[in-house]
């Protein structure tokens, strides 16, 4: 493996591409310490403060963000709105006849990926203004920009600012995928996760309630065990044979070849780990529009602080709902059906059109119950680690991320983590291979 690391840094435009790759990223970290004009630094401290309400819903989009949060940086939005609005036009192309029928046209990607980036602006002045709300109402009293809303200029520069920085972000990610290695947008998200993991670790060692040995312990642990699984599941597959019909023309014969659909056991990556995260957090901050009571206080320290047994079942049951959900929209998208029959390929014992349809979803279903349940544990991991902490230390502090190994990394880092990597390093492979060297694997 080191000779093949010398090999890819003895090739000149390999090496440039990694080159520029960590520029791009090093740009993208300059960037998120550059805050938003008007921002409280004691308001944000106070948000950023372990345990405090909705430190779940801040770490998601912390992560996000490169980091970027942690600062209230140009950049706070990351390149989430961008991710949102892909996610809106894959979910609207299987209702709009139109946006069906783009993308079966020669350039209709292309298309519906300028459209992606316009819907971005939108998404990204509405993520700006909802994020700054979402803040002030966890924050109660406080703001985390005093005038917000109130004065026209700070408000529209605020907004403005912002929308630029996610725009910049996105052309960022845009821009090592084109010239450097690897998907650009992911590995931003990879940059920021980096770049946290040694102040995450110093803090979980730092704290008191529990022995620093066992945290690092069960932090490294975690971390290998969630590794070797989250590769089982990633790269597990499950293949659907396909034949192509042979074809004769004159006193040739064409086609009868034989392949097979890969069908991924996780298709959706860390998307559904999102989207529970999002909707979990909720309750927590619409409380926090109402007065003060019994039951408000209860649903703010469930949902606010991650703990108990309602607010874990809850993030469990949203994470697997969305996993089968979006993996049902994503194979509706891509029409394997029609694609097998328009090239003349079938699935042996399945009658071409419709029934093969449903065959196709069928198997989706029954093996994204694995990664369904895969993802919902993984979810609910830091829960499961507060449990352990509470029965081994008694009167430890079990709610929150200082003193959670689980949540050092996080369990959607963990999968961003892994998949770059294998993403990143089969390129290099690919890079490697096309030079006739020898790869990572002999």
């Amino acid at each position: 493996m080191l000779q093949a690391f010398r090999n890819i840094w003895k090739l000149p435009d390999v090496r440039n591409k990694l080159l520029i790759t960590g520029l791009i990223l090093l740009i993208y970290q300059f960037a998120a310490h550059v805050p938003v004009v008007g921002v409280d630094p004691n308001a944000l401290q106070s948000l950023l403060q372990p345990g405090a309400t909705g430190a779940g819903l801040i770490n998601v989009l912390n992560l996000l963000s490169g980091g970027a949060v942690q600062n209230f940086s140009v950049i706070a939005n990351g390149v989430y709105p961008y991710i949102t609005a892909s996610i809106i036009l894959q979910l609207l192309i299987p209702i709009i006849p139109r946006l069906q029928e783009l993308q079966k046209e020669p350039g209709g990607r292309d298309t519906i990926t300028r459209y992606t980036y316009y819907l971005s602006i939108p998404m990204a002045l509405l993520q700006a203004f909802g994020q700054i709300q979402i803040f002030n109402a966890l924050l109660g009293t406080q703001q985390i920009i005093p005038g917000f809303a109130s004065n026209f200029l700070l408000t529209v520069s605020v907004l403005f600012s912002m929308t630029a920085g996610t725009m910049f972000a996105v052309w960022l990610g845009e821009l090592i995928t084109e010239q450097g290695i690897g998907n650009g947008i992911s590995l931003i998200i990879f940059g920021g996760i980096v770049a946290q993991a040694p102040g995450n670790l110093a803090r979980l060692v730092a704290d008191t309630a529990i022995s620093p040995i066992w945290n690092i312990a069960l932090f490294v642990a975690i971390t290998l065990i969630s590794i070797l699984v989250i590769i089982f599941i990633q790269e597990g597959e499950r293949r659907i044979p396909v034949q192509y019909g042979k074809r004769v023309r004159g006193s040739r014969q064409y086609g009868g070849a034989r392949t097979f659909i890969p069908m991924k056991v996780n298709p959706v990556g860390m998307i559904p780990l999102i989207f529970a995260q999002a909707i979990v957090t909720l309750p927590a901050v619409v409380v926090s529009f109402f007065p003060e009571g019994a039951v408000g206080n209860s649903i703010r320290d469930t949902f606010g602080n991650q703990q108990g047994l309602l607010y874990w079942a809850f993030f469990f049951f949203l994470t697997v709902f969305f996993t089968f959900f979006y993996a049902d929209v994503m194979i509706g998208n891509q029409d394997l059906a029609s694609n097998l029959q328009r090239n003349g390929g079938f699935i042996p014992g399945t009658r071409p059109g419709k029934p093969t349809q449903e065959f196709i979803t069928r198997v989706t279903r029954r093996i994204s119950l694995v990664g369904a349940v895969f993802l919902g544990v993984i979810a609910i991991m830091p829960g499961v680690v507060d449990l352990v902490n509470s029965v081994l230390f008694s009167g430890a502090y079990t709610a929150g991320a200082s003193a959670n190994a689980a949540s050092v990394l996080t369990g959607s880092g963990l999968i961003i983590l892994v998949g770059v990597v294998i993403e990143t390093m089969r390129q290099l492979e690919a890079q490697l291979v096309m030079r006739n060297y020898r790869g990572f694997m002999k």
